[in-house]
């Protein structure tokens, strides 16, 4: 498909890249196709940890920046929006260095000969992810839209990138094959590879919980705590300078969507249960019929059967504010 179209045309017409950007666009597109995959797998996460909540992490109609207006504001949404991004960029090229997709790049070069962990000496083999390949493209490539200016914003979505990144890194693991009779490790061959990317959701998920609001230095150079009685952030927090609309109602200069329509649940006391996500407006029951597969058996040789079964259920959904209207015009 790229090569069809040509590379210049295609990075010529993705908006928003800096010139940088689009030169390493031009230089590697096949790595833009693995970014691309990788930009469908962090969106995916990000509606997966964010599916219980008032923001659900989804987009304004038609807007090509995945998350229009939300990203305007210096959130704890958008540190997390920042930083798994950046983490979905690092797992994609990673994996399609492994997979032999990539002609720049393949397994970890440096993983070769013998080294030893807490269980013994293991010899090197296999394809371990190349990691540091994944982490030094996705740097230059994110953070060059950051470091064309130099203001508070553009710090803190650097550091956040930057959490990202490592996010990824924190979860590679040691996977190992035995060698020897009858499969005593008396050998080992081992790798590292990444581990699923959920992992790597879910551990932003919680430093999105504990994010930390700060404000610039006096120089301008990096952060310091919002409210004193914080602890100072960490390479491995991330950061945000201003509080988050309560995304209750549509108001798309926020980047809000609103809770309006969205089905919650009506016994749970949590983010996803009606009192919290309709914000005290009540909601709308209906009911519904659900068909389901049911009573399957094994036949032998080789088919499933099952019988259909029909369920009613209720479906909560959240009321629309009484002065829906005018709001939607903001």
């Amino acid at each position: 498909y790229i090569g069809a179209l040509g590379a210049r045309v295609i990075c010529d017409n993705i908006p928003g890249l800096v010139n940088k950007q689009r030169q390493l666009c031009q230089r590697y597109p096949d790595i833009m196709q693995s970014v691309g995959e990788g930009a469908k797998e962090w969106i995916r996460e990000c509606q997966h940890q964010f599916r219980h909540h008032r923001w659900n992490c989804s987009t304004l109609d038609r807007d090509h920046t995945v998350f229009g207006r939300v990203m305007l504001r210096s959130s704890r949404e958008a540190a997390f929006v920042y930083a798994i991004s950046s983490a979905g960029v690092v797992y994609a090229i990673t994996r399609a260095c492994s997979q032999g997709d990539l002609k720049v790049c393949s397994c970890d070069p440096l993983k070769r000969g013998r080294s030893k962990d807490e269980r013994g000496e293991f010899d090197w083999g296999g394809c371990s992810d190349n990691i540091n390949y994944g982490i030094r493209f996705a740097k230059a490539f994110v953070d060059a839209k950051e470091k064309k200016v130099k203001d508070a914003r553009a710090l803190m979505n650097l550091h956040n990138n930057r959490c990202g990144r490592m996010a990824v890194k924190r979860f590679l693991k040691l996977e190992c094959k035995c060698h020897g009779v009858s499969g005593s490790c008396t050998l080992r061959t081992c790798w590292l590879a990444m581990s699923d990317f959920r992992k790597t959701g879910d551990y932003l998920r919680k430093k999105y919980n504990g994010a930390i609001q700060v404000t610039m230095n006096q120089d301008g150079t990096g952060f310091m705590v919002a409210n004193k009685n914080f602890r100072k952030p960490t390479k491995t927090d991330l950061v945000y300078f201003e509080n988050s609309p309560d995304y209750c109602v549509m108001d798309k200069s926020a980047g809000s969507l609103g809770t309006a329509g969205r089905v919650c649940s009506k016994a749970s006391r949590g983010t996803d249960g009606c009192e919290v996500m309709c914000c005290g407006r009540g909601y709308d029951t209906t009911r519904v019929t659900r068909v389901t597969k049911c009573e399957c058996k094994f036949h032998w040789c080789c088919a499933v059967r099952c019988k259909e079964c029909e369920d009613t259920v209720d479906v909560h959904t959240c009321k629309a504010p009484k002065r829906a209207e005018w709001l939607d015009q903001t």
